[in-house]
């Protein structure tokens, strides 16, 4: 076993073997300034220094309340709530003279609410504080002061404690690798509870500290960490280690997390460097941005409505009260001697009017209070809670493959999901299925790969295309599917044929030197982790991307199979072109230049079996071509051509280089690149960056790969269900313009009669500025172009609605703009004009975006079109956009979970959306409004009643019904009805929500919750509780009713309009 994952050892993307090096500093240090002032004895965490920097403890706390504050602060969140503050009041107010009713029917009422929300907090954090109690009783062996091993807790941990971790053990804190049981010092890590990705991770420990392998060479080992301060950045450490009178860079390579887990390795030896709330995965504990639904920002404005009605309706009670008291005494005598004038507990004296009118105006508002619906919160949550369950239960959004149902990651925004207007989509993971497959490759200027990809498809149907070429294609993709089925298994990654270059063949091309080399860099440039199947002997990749396995497989396929990785070398099963056979073939692996989203590219550098010093690329064509040296550019034309193509057959495209090293050019270059390495400071990336850039130059062309990302399945579909819903779509992807154009003919979005205006910066005149490298000019010149292009637009649109006479002139445009156009159109000067021109476009494709425009795009549509806005991506890079938008949705795809993490809704397909949308979006709408209206109306309805009785009753105070009555009329009487309305209310079946998506308009417009249906509904309260007063005090008041032949008293008619 132990063997088997030997084999398995591969080299991260983040690793460079100068690491290892010691160095003594090359100026760029900021260890012990701001923000790099953490300081770590190992193996003494006893050391009167770390007393008194008085590190935090490793014990962790989730919980929102402490059980000495969870009593004010709970308090405190539930009286933020403007209604919860009057009723206070009003509670308060009770216990004087001036209450019309009891203080225990005022109180009572209160408090059910308030402890109703009490208990559901305290329930949500006691779930939360038992999950913390078990993770920080968990054991982990600790290196003790008798050198030996002991058992612990996680909440004991200190820093500079050493640790023992085995496998499958999560690490207990933030660690520094010391050793592992390897002899290289690996270790594999799965980091899924941070990042989501299922992938494992390789770790390594520095040289100097790999022979720390037991309890004895433990004994004497000590030194100092100095790093980074705490913070929240799970992608970067900075730090240095001081030992045996030397200095070691460390990166985050050495650094093991909490969350992460230890897999494929036996146990390894850590340092505790974070601990507690100190660790990364702490620091990124923070709340998401707080989003609160269109319907409830109105109802919080319906609230404030209520109570201006509410002081209007009191002053007007306590301004005839003050009226009809100065005209009590007649012929001085009490005309209200009921009202106990001469009584001094009683606000009541015909002699001071005024005063008594004021003390009234208080004894009205709590009289009148009941137009303040003092359940409808805690309601809304419980109904939200349970809708959320439906949407989680709900078997039509379970995917199997996956084992991944829809999640209602928040129960605030269920009925924003019933007013989307706009959908802001990623392409990859989202739309299409993030599983790539090698469908064809350019070399030496040759097209390889047959075969029709389903953008090809779609584009032949949208042509009309029944040509006999696109019959030959077709064939080839059935005879594809053909050999798929004969070979029993389709490999996974790879949907490739040729038969010019398969089986071996292309030992036969008239170039089949590069063919070789083409081949050795897919499978030599990369980070996959191979593993060999002892039963099968099958060799299994466990890479970083879909990109990178399907680049490898693809090798092996074709004759370069990836064997085995060490941290040193690279072994690859290879057929030799001259001699036609298969021989293994070891490369020394020197160093590994990672990818990055601004380099847009990766190399090995590497060290053949005939001494040649090697550095293979691989990048995208925008910075690839630039990099090529003169003598490299042989295939240029024809394969910028073929990417061309490839690129509208929706394909994703990468270019194929390498170039030769000389032995000082290497040596000069290394020394350089270690020194910047080695920079213990902010700018050690932007260091790093600059070295390689000096490396990867003088490129040869080799050709470039061609994978497919096919669309998931019920995209189409669901996007042409959605416009038929109003709602507008736009993609927003890093691909380029042409794949992101023939996606959106594949996926419906695009259609053929559509007029396509799009906006880039491919003219020649600025091409030509881009050449001569004068920025100033490029950047006015490039402005001036995308400002003419919109208002163009603009213009060409407003001449179509003209010419049909109608707005649906807009339905037959489409905007397409690349990113760097997208970025002039994003400035203050023509954000406006360009938003214009958006939303007058039925579809808007925005390409080669950044994660920043994403998010910039977002909230600009948001703030825009003031309608409800939705984003839904897949990946880290869909994050921004996912918070900025009203409802953020992630795809619980193959790219991690860090979208889902930051969204509010997760579903594992796209096509899941329709049903989220236009059936439970639908559904939580028509509740939400219907049951806050119902609110509303019943309040009202009984408030006014109120005020009814005291005209009758000469405004004195005296309420009309029984003080329990009227204490429980919002928190029991009227209250389950009404929640019951907004959890099971359906117009229709879920099946007509689908059937007839226009039924999902009612939502984007607004129409059960716009103002003149509330106006309405409170009007209907008010003509209610005329209708119910009056008819029934009228039946009653004019007749006898008492066996004594006396009419009903105030008591009995106070029952009546219940």
């Amino acid at each position: 076993m132990a063997e088997r994952c030997k084999k398995r050892i591969s080299f991260s993307k983040l690793y460079s073997f100068s690491c290892f090096k010691s160095v003594n500093g090359d100026g760029h240090s900021q260890i012990g300034q701001r923000g790099f002032s953490r300081v770590v004895y190992c193996n003494d965490p006893d050391n009167p220094e770390v007393i008194r920097l008085s590190y935090r403890r490793n014990y962790v706390s989730t919980t929102k309340y402490t059980f000495f504050n969870f009593i004010p602060k709970s308090l405190f969140e539930q009286f933020r709530r403007v209604a919860n503050i009057y009723f206070l009041v009003v509670a308060c107010v009770s216990f004087s003279a001036l209450a019309p009713y009891t203080p225990v029917s005022i109180v009572a009422p209160l408090l059910f609410v308030i402890g109703a929300t009490m208990v559901k907090e305290a329930v949500e954090d006691w779930k939360r504080r038992r999950q913390d109690i078990k993770a920080n009783n968990r054991k982990v062996q600790v290196y003790s002061r008798s050198h030996t091993f002991v058992e612990s807790r996680w909440k004991k941990l200190r820093v500079g404690d050493i640790v023992k971790v085995y496998k499958d053990e999560y690490f207990p804190a933030d660690l520094l690798l010391l050793s592992s049981k390897y002899d290289d010092g690996v270790c594999y890590v799965e980091t899924m509870n941070l990042d989501g990705e299922t992938n494992l991770k390789l770790k390594h420990a520095l040289e100097e500290t790999n022979h720390l392998r037991d309890e004895n060479s433990l004994r004497k080992f000590s030194a100092i960490v100095k790093c980074e301060d705490p913070n929240e950045n799970l992608y970067l450490f900075i730090g240095n280690l001081y030992y045996d009178d030397k200095e070691y860079p460390l990166s985050l390579q050495q650094i093991l997390l909490r969350g992460s887990k230890l897999k494929n390795t036996e146990y390894i030896y850590g340092v505790v460097i974070f601990t507690g709330p100190d660790t990364k995965v702490m620091q990124n504990s923070t709340d998401p941005p707080s989003k609160r639904s269109k319907i409830e920002r109105k109802m919080d404005k319906i609230i404030y409505i209520l109570f201006s009605s509410l002081i209007f309706v009191s002053f007007i009670s306590s301004l005839f009260f003050g009226v009809e008291t100065k005209r009590d005494i007649s012929d001085g005598r009490y005309r209200r001697w009921y009202l106990l004038p001469s009584d001094s507990t009683v606000f009541y004296d015909p002699r001071n009017a005024t005063f008594a009118a004021i003390l009234h105006f208080l004894t009205a508002l709590m009289l009148y209070g009941y137009l303040i619906p003092i359940s409808l919160y805690v309601s809304i949550e419980l109904v939200k809670v349970l809708q959320s369950t439906f949407i989680n239960r709900d078997q039509e959004m379970y995917y199997e493959e996956t084992d991944r149902p829809a999640r209602a990651r928040t129960s605030n925004l269920n009925e924003e999901l019933g007013q989307v207007e706009t959908i802001l989509s990623d392409k990859t993971g989202t739309l299409t299925c993030n599983s790539m497959e090698f469908v064809k490759c350019s070399i030496a200027g040759v097209p390889y790969g047959r075969g029709m990809t389903e953008v090809e498809k779609a584009l032949a149907r949208r042509r009309g295309s029944h040509e006999s070429g696109v019959d030959d294609v077709s064939s080839d993709v059935t005879g594809l599917s053909s050999d798929a089925v004969e070979s029993q298994q389709r490999i996974k990654g790879f949907n490739f044929r040729d038969e010019r270059i398969m089986n071996g063949q292309w030992v036969n091309e008239a170039h089949s030197d590069i063919i070789q080399k083409f081949f050795q860099v897919l499978g030599i440039c990369n980070t996959a982790i191979p593993d060999v199947d002892e039963e099968s002997g099958e060799v299994l990749y466990e890479a970083e991307s879909p990109d990178e396995a399907a680049f490898v497989i693809a090798a092996r396929e074709l004759g370069f199979e990836l064997r085995a990785r060490t941290q040193t070398s690279i072994s690859l099963h290879e057929l030799i072109n001259e001699s036609g056979k298969k021989v293994d073939r070891v490369y020394q692996l020197l160093h590994v230049l990672e990818f990055s989203s601004s380099r847009k590219r990766m190399s090995v550098i590497i060290r053949n079996e005939e001494n040649q010093l090697l550095l293979l690329c691989k990048g995208a064509d925008s910075v690839m071509f630039e990099r090529l040296s003169q003598n490299g550019r042989q295939f240029e034309a024809e394969t910028k051509d073929h990417i061309k193509r490839y690129a509208e057959a929706g394909l994703r495209t990468l270019v194929i280089a390498y170039r030769k090293l000389g032995e000082e050019e290497y040596k000069l270059w290394e020394e350089e690149f270690s020194k910047a390495k080695a920079s213990v400071s902010a700018n050690r990336d932007a260091l790093v960056d600059t070295s390689v850039d000096k490396m990867e130059k003088d490129l040869i062309l080799l050709g470039a790969t061609a994978v497919e990302d096919r669309l998931q399945s019920g995209v189409p579909e669901c996007i042409d269900k959605l416009a038929q819903a109003g709602i507008k779509l736009w993609i927003l992807t890093g691909d380029k313009m042409e794949t992101a154009v023939n996606i959106g003919y594949a996926c419906s979005l695009l259609r053929q009669d559509m007029k396509q205006i799009v906006i880039s910066l491919d003219s020649p005149d600025i091409l030509s500025l881009e050449k001569h490298g004068d920025t100033e000019a490029l950047v006015k010149a490039s402005l001036g172009s995308v400002k003419k292009q919109i208002f163009e637009g603009i213009s060409e649109i407003k001449s179509a609605k003209e010419s049909f006479n109608t707005e649906k002139g807009s339905s037959s445009f489409a905007l397409i703009i690349d990113g760097k156009s997208l970025d002039f159109s994003l400035s203050k000067n023509l954000e406006s004009s360009f938003f214009e021109l958006a939303t007058n476009c039925a579809s808007v494709i925005c390409c080669r975006s950044s994660p920043k425009q994403k998010a910039r795009v977002t909230r600009l549509v948001k703030l825009g079109t003031g309608k409800a806005t939705l984003s839904i991506g897949d990946g880290a890079n869909d994050v921004g956009m996912l918070q900025e938008a009203d409802i953020g949705v992630g795809i619980s795809g193959a790219e991690g979970m860090q979208a889902v993490m930051a969204s509010d809704f997760a579903i594992a397909q796209f096509r899941f959306l329709e049903r989220l949308l236009l059936v439970h979006g639908h559904w939580c709408y028509r509740r939400i409004s219907m049951m806050i209206c119902y609110f509303f109306y019943k309040n009202i309805a009984f408030g006014f009643t109120l005020f009814w009785f005291e005209a009758y009753a000469s405004f004195s105070g005296q309420p009309a019904y029984n003080d329990w009555y009227m204490s429980f009329y919002n928190v029991f009487f009227t209250s389950l009805p009404v929640i019951a309305l907004g959890v099971f209310d359906q117009d229709v079946s879920a099946h007509l929500c689908l059937k007839h998506p226009f039924l999902y308009l009612e939502g984007v417009e607004d129409t059960l919750f716009s103002w003149p249906r509330i106006i309405g509904w409170m009007l209907n309260g008010v003509i209610s509780s005329l209708l119910i007063f009056f008819v029934t005090t009228n039946s009653s008041l004019n007749q006898a009713f008492r066996k004594d032949g006396q009419i009903v008293g105030y008591e009995i008619l106070g029952e009546f309009p219940n």
